[in-house]
């Protein structure tokens, strides 16, 4: 198995980062024309990834969709942070903190339409970091 961790840039925004580039890379320098799985996992307990169209609005309608099933107040039991923090730790259960992609010879087999990305709904970080995994069939 080939492994490496990245940091990811979130400057302290909630949002939907892409990280498909990022993944093709990492396939580009230790994969070259085999087959096996990608594994990708945050290391964040707020923190998820998910397998996604980006950039046709879905990135904004993901996050207000987690903000009407998680409301951003002081419900919580869990309230450390700010306000509405205690939602950020029921994201995993929407969004898990990993997920696999086939390779097939070197590259991710994802649909068209298909991107991999970082949702973050806590504000306080100003990065993440990412396990990106390979495993040879």
């Amino acid at each position: 198995m080939q492994s490496r961790e990245v940091t990811i840039q979130t400057g302290g925004k909630r949002g939907v980062y892409d990280l498909t580039d990022v993944c093709a890379a990492f396939l580009q320098d230790v994969a070259r024309d085999q087959d096996g799985l990608l594994h990708v996992f945050v290391q964040h307990a707020t923190a998820g990834l998910v397998v996604m169209e980006l950039g046709s609005g879905s990135e904004q309608d993901l996050m207000e969709a987690l903000d009407r099933l998680l409301p951003r107040d002081d419900r919580w039991t869990h309230r450390h942070g700010p306000r509405g923090h205690g939602a950020d730790h029921l994201v995993s259960l929407l969004a898990a903190p990993s997920l696999s992609v086939p390779v097939l010879q070197g590259r991710m087999a994802l649909g068209t339409w298909q991107s991999l990305a970082l949702v973050e709904p806590n504000e306080e970080k100003a990065s993440r970091q990412v396990r990106l995994s390979f495993v040879q069939a």
